[in-house]
Protein backbone atom coordinates (compact mmCIF):
# COMPACT_ATOMS: atom_id res chain seq x y z
CA UNK A 1 0.00 0.00 0.00
CA UNK A 2 1.11 3.54 -0.58
CA UNK A 3 1.36 6.10 1.96
CA UNK A 4 -1.22 8.22 1.24
CA UNK A 5 -3.76 4.77 0.85
CA UNK A 6 -1.83 4.09 4.43
CA UNK A 7 -3.62 7.21 5.94
CA UNK A 8 -7.06 6.73 4.93
CA UNK A 9 -6.65 2.85 6.10
CA UNK A 10 -5.57 5.42 9.65
CA UNK A 11 -9.12 6.95 9.28
CA UNK A 12 -11.22 4.38 8.35
CA UNK A 13 -10.05 2.05 10.88
CA UNK A 14 -10.53 5.13 13.91
CA UNK A 15 -14.53 5.42 12.74
CA UNK A 16 -14.32 1.56 13.30
CA UNK A 17 -12.88 1.92 16.76
CA UNK A 18 -15.48 4.44 17.97
CA UNK A 19 -18.00 2.71 16.34
CA UNK A 20 -17.61 0.32 18.98
CA UNK A 21 -17.28 2.65 21.69
CA UNK A 22 -13.83 2.73 22.89
CA UNK A 23 -12.68 6.34 24.30
CA UNK A 24 -11.69 8.84 21.56
CA UNK A 25 -8.93 10.66 23.05
CA UNK A 26 -7.17 7.33 24.06
CA UNK A 27 -7.92 5.79 20.22
CA UNK A 28 -6.89 8.65 18.19
CA UNK A 29 -3.08 8.67 20.61
CA UNK A 30 -2.98 4.59 20.03
CA UNK A 31 -3.82 5.06 16.53
CA UNK A 32 -1.07 7.76 15.66
CA UNK A 33 1.40 6.09 17.70
CA UNK A 34 0.50 2.50 15.99
CA UNK A 35 0.98 3.53 12.29
CA UNK A 36 3.52 6.64 13.51
CA UNK A 37 5.43 3.91 14.18
CA UNK A 38 5.00 1.86 10.83
CA UNK A 39 5.53 5.17 9.04
CA UNK A 40 8.48 6.94 10.93
CA UNK A 41 10.22 4.17 13.32
CA UNK A 42 10.62 5.59 16.51
CA UNK A 43 11.01 8.95 15.77
CA UNK A 44 6.97 8.89 16.21
CA UNK A 45 7.74 8.80 19.95
CA UNK A 46 9.46 12.43 19.92
CA UNK A 47 6.83 13.51 17.97
CA UNK A 48 4.52 12.86 20.25
CA UNK A 49 6.04 14.30 23.11
CA UNK A 50 6.41 17.58 20.69
CA UNK A 51 2.77 17.15 20.35
CA UNK A 52 1.66 17.04 23.84
CA UNK A 53 3.97 19.55 24.93
CA UNK A 54 2.86 21.68 21.88
CA UNK A 55 -0.62 21.49 23.54
CA UNK A 56 -0.21 22.05 26.94
CA UNK A 57 2.08 25.00 26.69
CA UNK A 58 -0.85 26.49 24.11
CA UNK A 59 -1.62 29.69 25.95
CA UNK A 60 -5.38 29.75 24.28
CA UNK A 61 -6.09 26.98 26.30
CA UNK A 62 -5.80 28.44 29.48
CA UNK A 63 -9.23 30.07 29.00
CA UNK A 64 -11.21 26.81 28.57
CA UNK A 65 -10.89 25.59 32.27
CA UNK A 66 -11.60 29.07 33.90
CA UNK A 67 -14.71 29.52 31.07
CA UNK A 68 -15.84 26.00 32.10
CA UNK A 69 -15.23 26.99 36.27
CA UNK A 70 -17.47 30.15 35.76
CA UNK A 71 -19.66 27.95 34.22
CA UNK A 72 -19.88 25.67 36.75
CA UNK A 73 -19.79 28.14 39.85
CA UNK A 74 -23.00 30.07 37.97
CA UNK A 75 -25.15 26.78 37.51
CA UNK A 76 -24.46 26.18 41.56
CA UNK A 77 -25.46 29.49 42.33
CA UNK A 78 -29.32 29.05 42.37
CA UNK A 79 -30.39 31.75 40.31
CA UNK A 80 -32.18 30.08 37.10
CA UNK A 81 -35.57 29.78 39.10
CA UNK A 82 -34.76 33.68 39.79
CA UNK A 83 -34.10 34.21 36.18
CA UNK A 84 -36.68 32.29 34.87
CA UNK A 85 -39.41 34.17 36.68
CA UNK A 86 -38.36 37.76 35.72
CA UNK A 87 -37.93 37.06 32.30
CA UNK A 88 -41.61 35.77 32.33
CA UNK A 89 -42.69 38.54 34.05
CA UNK A 90 -41.24 40.73 31.65
CA UNK A 91 -42.50 38.85 28.52
CA UNK A 92 -46.18 38.43 30.19
CA UNK A 93 -48.02 40.16 27.46
CA UNK A 94 -46.37 38.85 24.24
CA UNK A 95 -47.61 35.48 22.76
CA UNK A 96 -46.02 32.35 23.53
CA UNK A 97 -44.37 34.41 26.58
CA UNK A 98 -43.53 31.51 28.27
CA UNK A 99 -41.62 29.69 25.72
CA UNK A 100 -40.26 33.17 24.96
CA UNK A 101 -38.78 33.59 28.41
CA UNK A 102 -37.47 29.89 28.48
CA UNK A 103 -36.03 30.67 25.07
CA UNK A 104 -34.32 33.69 26.53
CA UNK A 105 -33.11 32.38 30.12
CA UNK A 106 -31.45 29.44 28.46
CA UNK A 107 -29.91 31.61 25.89
CA UNK A 108 -28.44 33.53 28.87
CA UNK A 109 -27.62 30.60 30.92
CA UNK A 110 -26.33 28.92 28.06
CA UNK A 111 -23.41 31.58 27.56
CA UNK A 112 -22.63 31.88 31.25
CA UNK A 113 -22.10 28.04 31.60
CA UNK A 114 -21.10 27.10 28.09
CA UNK A 115 -22.28 23.41 29.41
CA UNK A 116 -25.41 22.12 27.36
CA UNK A 117 -26.07 19.09 29.16
CA UNK A 118 -26.61 21.65 32.61
CA UNK A 119 -28.71 23.63 30.90
CA UNK A 120 -30.99 21.67 29.29
CA UNK A 121 -31.34 19.79 31.96
CA UNK A 122 -31.94 22.45 34.45
CA UNK A 123 -34.23 24.26 31.85
CA UNK A 124 -36.33 20.65 32.30
CA UNK A 125 -36.91 20.74 35.34
CA UNK A 126 -37.76 24.28 35.41
CA UNK A 127 -39.45 25.50 32.72
CA UNK A 128 -40.74 22.21 31.47
CA UNK A 129 -43.10 21.24 33.61
CA UNK A 130 -44.62 24.93 33.83
CA UNK A 131 -45.11 24.94 30.19
CA UNK A 132 -46.92 21.55 30.50
CA UNK A 133 -49.11 23.09 33.44
CA UNK A 134 -50.11 25.56 31.32
CA UNK A 135 -51.44 23.82 28.73
CA UNK A 136 -48.47 24.62 26.34
CA UNK A 137 -48.15 21.99 23.49
CA UNK A 138 -45.12 19.08 25.09
CA UNK A 139 -43.24 18.95 21.35
CA UNK A 140 -43.18 22.97 21.33
CA UNK A 141 -42.08 22.91 25.42
CA UNK A 142 -39.80 20.29 24.74
CA UNK A 143 -38.10 21.50 21.34
CA UNK A 144 -38.06 24.92 23.47
CA UNK A 145 -36.10 23.60 25.96
CA UNK A 146 -33.68 21.46 23.97
CA UNK A 147 -32.71 23.96 21.42
CA UNK A 148 -32.78 27.10 23.52
CA UNK A 149 -29.74 24.68 25.83
CA UNK A 150 -27.81 24.47 22.98
CA UNK A 151 -27.10 28.35 22.26
CA UNK A 152 -24.07 28.52 24.96
CA UNK A 153 -21.74 26.64 22.40
CA UNK A 154 -22.53 29.84 19.35
CA UNK A 155 -22.94 32.76 21.47
CA UNK A 156 -19.64 34.06 23.33
CA UNK A 157 -18.10 33.67 25.39
CA UNK A 158 -18.20 30.10 23.63
CA UNK A 159 -15.49 27.20 24.16
CA UNK A 160 -16.65 25.70 20.89
CA UNK A 161 -14.88 28.89 19.17
CA UNK A 162 -11.61 28.56 21.73
CA UNK A 163 -10.75 25.31 20.38
CA UNK A 164 -11.40 26.00 17.33
CA UNK A 165 -9.18 29.19 17.43
CA UNK A 166 -6.74 26.96 18.43
CA UNK A 167 -6.72 24.41 15.99
CA UNK A 168 -7.01 26.43 13.36
CA UNK A 169 -4.91 29.32 14.15
CA UNK A 170 -7.51 32.04 14.26
CA UNK A 171 -7.87 34.37 16.68
CA UNK A 172 -10.66 33.66 19.40
CA UNK A 173 -11.66 37.34 20.06
CA UNK A 174 -12.09 37.77 16.18
CA UNK A 175 -14.08 34.80 16.35
CA UNK A 176 -16.10 35.91 19.67
CA UNK A 177 -16.92 39.17 17.08
CA UNK A 178 -18.18 37.07 14.20
CA UNK A 179 -20.30 34.72 15.96
CA UNK A 180 -21.88 37.25 18.39
CA UNK A 181 -24.26 38.57 15.60
CA UNK A 182 -25.19 34.83 14.10
CA UNK A 183 -26.24 34.17 17.72
CA UNK A 184 -28.33 36.34 18.39
CA UNK A 185 -29.97 35.80 14.86
CA UNK A 186 -30.40 31.94 15.67
CA UNK A 187 -31.95 33.00 18.75
CA UNK A 188 -34.03 35.63 17.19
CA UNK A 189 -35.27 32.93 14.30
CA UNK A 190 -36.52 30.94 17.48
CA UNK A 191 -38.07 33.43 19.12
CA UNK A 192 -39.59 34.25 15.99
CA UNK A 193 -40.85 30.24 15.30
CA UNK A 194 -42.59 30.38 18.92
CA UNK A 195 -44.46 33.89 18.36
CA UNK A 196 -45.59 32.80 14.99
CA UNK A 197 -47.03 29.14 16.31
CA UNK A 198 -48.61 30.94 18.88
CA UNK A 199 -50.33 33.57 16.70
CA UNK A 200 -50.87 30.60 13.98
CA UNK A 201 -52.47 28.38 16.76
CA UNK A 202 -53.35 30.00 20.14
CA UNK A 203 -53.94 26.33 21.92
CA UNK A 204 -50.38 25.64 21.62
CA UNK A 205 -48.87 28.40 23.80
CA UNK A 206 -52.11 29.72 25.91
CA UNK A 207 -51.62 33.18 27.72
CA UNK A 208 -50.06 32.94 31.04
CA UNK A 209 -52.10 32.85 34.50
CA UNK A 210 -53.85 35.97 35.65
CA UNK A 211 -51.32 36.54 38.24
CA UNK A 212 -48.45 36.61 35.87
CA UNK A 213 -50.51 38.53 33.72
CA UNK A 214 -51.48 41.34 36.47
CA UNK A 215 -48.01 41.98 38.21
CA UNK A 216 -47.44 45.11 38.72
CA UNK A 217 -44.78 46.95 37.09
CA UNK A 218 -42.52 47.55 40.24
CA UNK A 219 -42.32 43.42 40.89
CA UNK A 220 -41.39 43.22 37.40
CA UNK A 221 -38.52 45.61 37.50
CA UNK A 222 -37.21 44.38 41.11
CA UNK A 223 -36.84 40.45 39.18
CA UNK A 224 -34.71 41.97 36.49
CA UNK A 225 -32.68 44.12 38.81
CA UNK A 226 -32.21 40.90 41.30
CA UNK A 227 -31.77 38.41 38.61
CA UNK A 228 -31.55 39.03 35.00
CA UNK A 229 -29.55 42.24 35.72
CA UNK A 230 -26.20 40.37 37.81
CA UNK A 231 -26.34 38.03 35.30
CA UNK A 232 -25.96 40.00 31.97
CA UNK A 233 -24.27 42.00 33.75
CA UNK A 234 -21.17 39.42 34.38
CA UNK A 235 -21.15 37.71 30.63
CA UNK A 236 -21.16 41.55 29.05
CA UNK A 237 -18.02 42.48 31.23
CA UNK A 238 -16.68 39.35 30.10
CA UNK A 239 -17.66 39.42 26.92
CA UNK A 240 -17.16 43.29 26.41
CA UNK A 241 -13.49 43.12 27.83
CA UNK A 242 -12.27 40.57 25.14
CA UNK A 243 -14.29 42.06 22.32
CA UNK A 244 -12.88 45.83 22.85
CA UNK A 245 -9.21 44.46 23.79
CA UNK A 246 -9.89 45.87 27.14
CA UNK A 247 -8.62 41.78 28.25
CA UNK A 248 -7.28 38.58 26.69
CA UNK A 249 -9.81 35.67 26.38
CA UNK A 250 -7.54 33.69 29.85
CA UNK A 251 -7.88 37.39 31.62
CA UNK A 252 -11.27 37.94 30.75
CA UNK A 253 -12.49 34.31 31.95
CA UNK A 254 -10.34 34.97 34.72
CA UNK A 255 -12.29 37.82 35.51
CA UNK A 256 -15.54 35.85 34.99
CA UNK A 257 -14.46 32.71 37.07
CA UNK A 258 -13.97 35.51 40.03
CA UNK A 259 -17.10 37.51 39.16
CA UNK A 260 -19.38 33.94 39.13
CA UNK A 261 -17.62 33.22 43.00
CA UNK A 262 -19.09 37.00 43.81
CA UNK A 263 -22.54 36.17 42.33
CA UNK A 264 -22.52 32.94 44.21
CA UNK A 265 -22.12 34.85 47.48
CA UNK A 266 -24.14 37.28 47.03
CA UNK A 267 -27.03 34.94 46.33
CA UNK A 268 -26.03 32.75 49.61
CA UNK A 269 -25.42 30.17 47.54
CA UNK A 270 -21.55 29.92 47.99
CA UNK A 271 -19.82 27.06 50.27
CA UNK A 272 -17.03 24.67 49.91
CA UNK A 273 -18.66 21.45 48.76
CA UNK A 274 -19.63 23.63 46.26
CA UNK A 275 -16.68 25.19 45.10
CA UNK A 276 -15.03 21.83 45.60
CA UNK A 277 -17.50 20.16 43.27
CA UNK A 278 -16.60 22.79 40.59
CA UNK A 279 -13.13 22.49 40.97
CA UNK A 280 -13.21 18.96 40.22
CA UNK A 281 -15.93 19.44 37.43
CA UNK A 282 -13.50 21.83 36.05
CA UNK A 283 -10.26 19.21 36.52
CA UNK A 284 -12.26 16.69 34.88
CA UNK A 285 -13.53 18.24 31.60
CA UNK A 286 -10.51 20.52 30.82
CA UNK A 287 -8.40 17.01 30.99
CA UNK A 288 -10.79 15.52 28.50
CA UNK A 289 -10.40 18.55 26.50
CA UNK A 290 -6.57 18.72 26.30
CA UNK A 291 -6.40 14.81 26.20
CA UNK A 292 -8.60 14.89 23.42
CA UNK A 293 -6.27 17.64 21.84
CA UNK A 294 -2.94 15.96 22.14
CA UNK A 295 -4.67 12.32 20.25
CA UNK A 296 -6.13 14.65 17.50
CA UNK A 297 -2.39 16.32 16.99
CA UNK A 298 -0.57 13.19 17.07
CA UNK A 299 -3.06 11.50 15.02
CA UNK A 300 -3.52 14.97 12.24
CA UNK A 301 0.59 14.79 12.28
CA UNK A 302 1.02 11.23 11.26
CA UNK A 303 -2.22 11.67 8.44
CA UNK A 304 -0.58 14.57 7.17
CA UNK A 305 3.16 12.70 7.30
CA UNK A 306 1.21 9.94 4.82
CA UNK A 307 -0.26 12.63 2.86
CA UNK A 308 -3.65 11.70 3.94
CA UNK A 309 -4.28 15.10 3.25
CA UNK A 310 -3.34 15.10 -0.46
CA UNK A 311 -5.84 11.86 -0.64
CA UNK A 312 -9.07 14.57 0.19
CA UNK A 313 -8.07 17.23 -1.65
CA UNK A 314 -7.41 15.13 -4.89
CA UNK A 315 -10.65 13.81 -4.48
CA UNK A 316 -11.83 17.72 -3.94
CA UNK A 317 -10.32 17.88 -7.20
CA UNK A 318 -11.61 15.24 -9.39
CA UNK A 319 -15.44 16.76 -7.96
CA UNK A 320 -14.14 19.81 -9.84
CA UNK A 321 -16.15 21.69 -7.27
CA UNK A 322 -16.61 25.45 -6.76
CA UNK A 323 -16.28 27.80 -4.00
CA UNK A 324 -20.13 26.82 -2.72
CA UNK A 325 -20.27 23.83 -3.68
CA UNK A 326 -16.94 22.97 -1.91
CA UNK A 327 -18.78 24.84 1.04
CA UNK A 328 -22.32 23.30 0.88
CA UNK A 329 -20.29 19.75 1.07
CA UNK A 330 -18.11 20.56 3.86
CA UNK A 331 -20.90 21.99 5.95
CA UNK A 332 -23.10 18.45 4.51
CA UNK A 333 -20.26 16.30 6.19
CA UNK A 334 -20.45 17.89 9.47
CA UNK A 335 -23.98 18.06 9.56
CA UNK A 336 -24.01 14.31 9.49
CA UNK A 337 -20.77 13.75 11.60
CA UNK A 338 -23.05 15.40 14.50
CA UNK A 339 -25.32 12.78 14.23
CA UNK A 340 -22.77 10.24 16.13
CA UNK A 341 -20.47 12.56 17.39
CA UNK A 342 -20.47 15.55 19.95
CA UNK A 343 -18.87 18.65 19.10
CA UNK A 344 -15.26 18.33 20.70
CA UNK A 345 -14.81 15.90 18.34
CA UNK A 346 -15.89 16.79 15.04
CA UNK A 347 -13.90 20.62 15.96
CA UNK A 348 -10.69 18.62 17.29
CA UNK A 349 -10.45 15.84 14.98
CA UNK A 350 -12.46 16.39 11.43
CA UNK A 351 -12.61 19.98 11.49
CA UNK A 352 -8.67 20.05 10.73
CA UNK A 353 -9.29 17.99 7.35
CA UNK A 354 -10.89 20.86 5.85
CA UNK A 355 -8.43 23.30 6.76
CA UNK A 356 -5.85 23.12 4.13
CA UNK A 357 -8.65 23.33 1.71
CA UNK A 358 -9.63 26.72 2.41
CA UNK A 359 -6.74 28.76 1.35
CA UNK A 360 -7.69 26.76 -1.89
CA UNK A 361 -11.26 27.75 -2.52
CA UNK A 362 -10.52 31.01 -1.06
CA UNK A 363 -12.81 30.59 2.24
CA UNK A 364 -11.91 32.39 5.10
CA UNK A 365 -11.02 30.31 8.18
CA UNK A 366 -13.00 33.10 10.47
CA UNK A 367 -16.61 32.52 8.68
CA UNK A 368 -16.02 28.95 8.18
CA UNK A 369 -15.17 28.70 12.08
CA UNK A 370 -18.32 30.50 12.88
CA UNK A 371 -20.44 28.70 9.94
CA UNK A 372 -19.28 25.05 11.94
CA UNK A 373 -20.36 26.76 15.22
CA UNK A 374 -23.81 26.92 13.81
CA UNK A 375 -24.26 23.76 12.05
CA UNK A 376 -22.86 22.23 15.08
CA UNK A 377 -26.09 23.62 17.01
CA UNK A 378 -27.24 20.15 15.37
CA UNK A 379 -24.90 17.74 16.90
CA UNK A 380 -27.10 17.64 20.03
CA UNK A 381 -30.51 18.13 18.54
CA UNK A 382 -30.26 15.52 15.49
CA UNK A 383 -30.47 11.56 16.55
CA UNK A 384 -28.60 9.04 17.06
CA UNK A 385 -26.79 10.77 19.37
CA UNK A 386 -28.82 13.69 20.24
CA UNK A 387 -27.60 14.26 23.74
CA UNK A 388 -30.29 17.44 24.18
CA UNK A 389 -33.34 15.23 23.71
CA UNK A 390 -31.97 12.51 26.49
CA UNK A 391 -30.83 15.02 28.88
CA UNK A 392 -34.46 15.99 28.68
CA UNK A 393 -36.02 12.73 28.13
CA UNK A 394 -33.69 11.80 31.79
CA UNK A 395 -36.12 14.34 33.51
CA UNK A 396 -39.61 15.23 31.79
CA UNK A 397 -42.35 13.64 33.09
CA UNK A 398 -43.05 10.05 31.84
CA UNK A 399 -46.10 11.17 29.79
CA UNK A 400 -43.09 12.88 27.44
CA UNK A 401 -42.18 10.19 24.87
CA UNK A 402 -39.21 10.30 23.41
CA UNK A 403 -40.63 10.57 19.72
CA UNK A 404 -42.54 13.79 20.91
CA UNK A 405 -39.00 15.70 22.27
CA UNK A 406 -37.73 14.62 18.28
CA UNK A 407 -40.52 16.01 16.55
CA UNK A 408 -40.27 19.45 18.38
CA UNK A 409 -37.07 19.59 17.81
CA UNK A 410 -37.13 19.27 13.96
CA UNK A 411 -38.51 22.55 13.78
CA UNK A 412 -35.78 23.80 15.21
CA UNK A 413 -33.13 22.23 13.48
CA UNK A 414 -34.97 23.59 10.14
CA UNK A 415 -34.39 26.99 11.82
CA UNK A 416 -30.65 26.51 11.97
CA UNK A 417 -30.57 25.71 8.52
CA UNK A 418 -32.24 28.75 7.92
CA UNK A 419 -29.31 30.64 9.66
CA UNK A 420 -26.72 28.96 8.13
CA UNK A 421 -28.18 29.93 4.95
CA UNK A 422 -28.80 33.35 5.53
CA UNK A 423 -25.06 33.59 6.52
CA UNK A 424 -23.47 32.15 3.62
CA UNK A 425 -25.97 35.01 1.80
CA UNK A 426 -25.17 37.94 4.03
CA UNK A 427 -22.00 37.39 4.93
CA UNK A 428 -21.73 40.42 6.27
CA UNK A 429 -23.78 38.99 9.90
CA UNK A 430 -20.21 37.53 10.65
CA UNK A 431 -17.71 39.84 9.09
CA UNK A 432 -18.87 42.86 9.62
CA UNK A 433 -18.36 43.23 13.37
CA UNK A 434 -14.79 42.07 13.33
CA UNK A 435 -14.08 44.38 10.12
CA UNK A 436 -15.24 47.21 12.53
CA UNK A 437 -13.78 46.61 15.64
CA UNK A 438 -10.24 45.25 13.86
CA UNK A 439 -10.27 46.10 10.54
CA UNK A 440 -9.31 43.85 7.76
CA UNK A 441 -12.54 41.79 7.94
CA UNK A 442 -12.80 38.98 5.07
CA UNK A 443 -14.09 38.66 2.22
CA UNK A 444 -17.34 36.70 1.10
CA UNK A 445 -16.73 32.84 1.64
CA UNK A 446 -15.98 32.45 -1.43
CA UNK A 447 -14.14 35.57 -1.80
CA UNK A 448 -9.97 35.80 -1.23
CA UNK A 449 -8.81 34.96 2.00
CA UNK A 450 -8.48 36.49 4.62
CA UNK A 451 -4.98 36.86 6.26
CA UNK A 452 -6.92 39.61 9.01
CA UNK A 453 -8.49 36.39 10.35
CA UNK A 454 -5.61 34.59 11.17
CA UNK A 455 -4.05 36.37 13.69
CA UNK A 456 -3.82 35.81 17.17
CA UNK A 457 -3.31 31.98 17.25
CA UNK A 458 -1.17 29.26 16.17
CA UNK A 459 -2.79 26.21 15.07
CA UNK A 460 -1.96 22.81 16.87
CA UNK A 461 -2.30 21.10 13.54
CA UNK A 462 0.05 21.90 11.49
CA UNK A 463 -0.69 20.24 8.11
CA UNK A 464 2.96 19.48 7.15
CA UNK A 465 5.71 17.26 8.68
CA UNK A 466 8.91 18.03 7.38
CA UNK A 467 11.62 15.52 6.68
CA UNK A 468 14.86 16.30 7.24
CA UNK A 469 16.47 12.74 6.19
CA UNK A 470 15.32 9.11 5.41
CA UNK A 471 13.53 8.39 8.60
CA UNK A 472 14.22 11.47 10.62
CA UNK A 473 10.84 13.98 11.44
CA UNK A 474 11.74 17.72 11.94
CA UNK A 475 10.38 19.26 15.34
CA UNK A 476 6.73 20.63 14.26
CA UNK A 477 6.50 24.09 14.24
CA UNK A 478 4.96 25.89 16.94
Amino acid sequence: MTDPQVGILMLVVFLFAIGFGFPIAFTLMAIGVGFGYYAMGSHIFELFVQRTFSVMANDVLISVPLFLFMGYIVERANILDRLFLSIELAAKNLPGSLALATLITCALFATATGIVGAVVTLMSLLALPAMLRAGYDPKLAAGVVCAGGCLGILIPPSVLLILYGATAGVSVVKLYAGAFFPGLMLAGLYMSYVIFRAIANPAVAPKPPKEILDAPLSKVLWALATSFLPLALLIFTVLGAILFGLATPTEAAAVGAAGAIVLAICYRSFDLKKLTESVYLTARSAAMVCWLFVGSATFSAVFAYLNGHEVVRQLIDYLDLSGTQFMILAQFIIFLLGWPLEWTEIIIIFVPIFLPLLQHYGVDPLFFGVLVALNLQTSFLTPPVAMAAFYCKGVAPKSLTIDDIFKGIYPFVGMVLVAMVLMYLFPEIALWLPEQLYGGGGEAPAGALDSGGQGGGTSLFEPDVEVESEGEVAPPSD
